[in-house]
């Protein structure tokens, strides 16, 4: 069990593994906290966002639309690499998932297969939303890989967790794909590399 990093404290990890952030508005006090709690933390999520353009990207995930108020996450990895931060607290991205998944991500253990969707992940997870069109067929930089490493790899060092405690939307929930176009084992295996 953890609590979440403090906003500075998320901010001077993703710096001091290396990152390039931008800080958008105020995003330290951009939060759904009103919904419910935001911890313990658990792990790391990652998604791809289905959009193109970096400006319009980082737009949409910290305000949201009208089916899903902003942030939709706390961190925007654009193809260049940088780290936009745009919500600090509870943020709309994991939505409901399997509680044996997040059983597996407290204990660090391999992942089950998603069947279920009975527990709440926008309290247990921070959020890496990836610039990126989800289709299979948008290429992903290695810019912007080797940045969703560094920016999961930070979290996990400041809260001394493994590669295990990062994970794939498509692993939580039942019928998402993202994020589509990479290998989760590949990235934990790269995350894993650089924590050592």
């Amino acid at each position: 069990m953890a609590s979440p990093l403090s906003a500075n404290g998320f901010l001077d990890a993703l710096r001091d593994e290396g990152l390039t952030v931008v800080e958008v508005g105020d995003w330290r006090h951009h939060n759904r906290n009103h919904k419910g709690p935001w911890g313990p933390v658990h792990g790391v999520m990652l998604h791809h966002t289905v959009t193109s353009g970096s400006a319009k990207t980082v737009r949409i995930c910290r305000d949201g639309h009208p089916g899903l108020p902003g942030p939709l996450c706390h961190g925007v990895i654009t193809k260049d690499g940088r780290v936009h931060l745009v919500g600090y607290g509870r943020a709309n991205h994991a939505g409901k998932g399997d509680d044996d998944v997040l059983r597996a991500v407290i204990a660090e253990k391999a992942l089950p297969h998603d069947n279920e969707s009975n527990r709440d992940g926008n309290r247990y997870f921070y959020g890496f939303e990836c610039e990126n069109l989800g289709d299979g067929e948008d290429p992903w930089p290695e810019a912007q890989l080797e940045a969703i490493e560094k920016a999961a790899a930070a979290v996990c060092r400041r809260h001394g967790w493994t590669a295990r405690s990062v994970i794939g939307h498509k692993e939580w929930q039942p019928g998402k794909v993202d994020p589509r176009g990479f290998s989760m084992n590949t990235m934990r295996a790269r995350i894993a590399a650089r924590l050592k």
